[in-house]
């Protein structure tokens, strides 16, 4: 039997959709991914097949059972372990073990051995992507449900195993929706160094308020030892405070680089690089 379920890749900054096909049929036991996995996709065959006996259903590594997955579109190169859930829910839909309507909803996760799902990185991302697509559900690993929780229009649920999503799909769970309010998190940031702390280079000061006031460019020369990075790390402490919109892109870079903090699912402060003076310059462009 032929099951469809639905995940996402990331691709720059932004989210798009997989399509995950799965085939069972009866014959020599034999798993196999294609579409462009790269390791940790050829990897999940295991995890999913661990994962699934550690959730009371028989893995198809010990049935006569040939497992066909596609993810598509089969030219865009699919990288880590996300695709951990939706291939084993493929897989249990086509072996007809589950059923339930996958049509609308997307699905992430990484699966451990005893069927535990951990977080993946990109989540917001994921959620925009789902909302923009036009599906109304998005099911992943309870670690990112608070990130992707800041996104109105879609139901996000958040699941710790893979039994437990079974029994969620197939309604022998009430899971509700993960809803993370914004203004929470938008409230005045705590910056590492504030304009107001430093004493004395009233002349720098001056500069840094015109140069953030009129977003004009600032170069700083002077010896070592003279202040000027410390001045460039407090110019945050004296611009506008991130809009929603902009804490939203800031946010979505931090998740997809997985230095998101757990416990704070939205950035409000504007991020500062200081990319060391032996850089090249494309180290400073893409560092």
């Amino acid at each position: 039997m032929l099951a469809k379920v639905f995940s996402a890749a990331i691709v720059g900054l932004d989210a798009q959709i997989i399509e995950a096909e799965v085939d069972c049929s009866y014959g020599l036991r034999h798993f196999e991914i294609v579409g462009l996995p790269d390791k940790a996709v050829e990897e999940s065959k295991e995890r999913v097949g661990a994962a699934i006996e550690s959730s009371g259903f028989q893995s198809p590594h010990h049935q006569p059972v040939r497992v066909l997955v596609s993810l598509a579109p089969a030219d865009l190169r699919k990288e880590g372990s996300l695709y951990d859930l939706p291939i084993a829910l493929g897989y249990l839909l086509a072996a007809e073990k589950i059923k339930f309507d996958s049509s609308d909803k997307i699905f992430l996760g990484e699966l451990a051995l005893d069927g535990r799902l951990r977080p993946v990185k990109g989540g917001l991302s994921f959620a925009l992507a789902t909302r923009e697509k036009g599906f109304t559900e998005l099911i992943l690993p309870k670690g990112n449900a608070a990130e992707a929780g800041l996104i109105r229009g879609i139901k996000v649920t958040g699941v710790k195993n893979l039994k437990e999503t079974i029994d969620y799909l197939e309604g022998k769970k009430e899971i509700f929706s993960q809803k993370t309010n914004p203004e929470d998190f938008l409230k005045i940031p705590n910056y590492p160094v504030d304009l107001g702390y430093i004493k004395g280079q009233t002349s720098a000061k001056r500069a840094l308020e015109i140069a953030a006031s009129g977003s004009h460019h600032l170069l700083m020369m002077g010896p070592p030892g003279a202040g000027k990075t410390l001045l460039a790390k407090a110019i945050p402490s004296i611009l506008p405070q991130l809009s929603f919109e902009e804490s939203l892109e800031v946010t979505k870079i931090y998740s997809i680089a997985g230095i998101l903090p757990k416990n704070k699912p939205l950035i409000n402060l504007r991020p500062f690089r200081s990319p060391h003076h032996t850089s090249s310059e494309v180290d400073t462009l893409v560092g």
